[in-house]
């Protein structure tokens, strides 16, 4: 083709209609890109904020049983309140069971599902129902297993009952 002459009808017209269309179909992969890397930046995030929970929730346990061990007159008790773990009013010297009551990761809320027994708290657990995405546990969490819901996940401290003597002529039980 020489510089004056014209392209034939429709040329022009037909590589244009070629571009817009693989412009079109490069949004579309890049949309689909883009979706699936929120997919997983939202499961990262989740399970960052699982393990958190975890963490936390075995805050909130450690600190009931301490709680719970250290009564002063040799009765031990729960508390009443969350707040009785960060200082705790039965003892004349301040003493800390828990630095702070943490923030729930799932919800950003303080507030916390209460397990009480008696009028006293023996656990916790996040009031989020949303639905986990960890299923396997290790022997310190053992007893979530199962739990389809954050707000099932429940830190407890269980007291040891205490042990029975055995019968006479018998072997003590280990």
């Amino acid at each position: 083709m020489r510089s004056g002459d014209r392209p034939a009808p429709g040329t022009r017209r037909a590589a244009g209609g070629f571009t817009y269309l693989l412009v079109l179909f490069a949004v579309a992969a890049l949309g689909l890109s883009l979706a699936g890397t929120g997919e997983v930046w939202r499961t990262v995030a989740q399970r960052e904020r699982e393990a958190e929970l975890l963490f936390i929730g075995n805050q909130f346990r450690q600190a009931l049983a301490s709680y719970y061990s250290q009564s002063p007159d040799g009765t031990p008790r729960y508390p009443a309140e969350l707040e009785d773990l960060l200082v705790d009013p039965r003892l004349p010297s301040q003493r800390r069971h828990l630095r702070r009551i943490y923030r729930d990761p799932m919800t950003q809320s303080l507030d916390w599902g209460l397990v009480r027994v008696s009028g006293r708290i023996v656990g916790v657990h996040s009031l989020s129902t949303a639905p986990t995405l960890k299923t396997a546990f290790d022997a310190r969490d053992a007893d979530l297993q199962g739990a389809a819901q954050y707000d099932q996940w429940v830190f407890r401290h269980v007291a040891a009952s205490p042990a029975t003597p055995p019968a006479p002529g018998q072997a003590p039980q280990r």
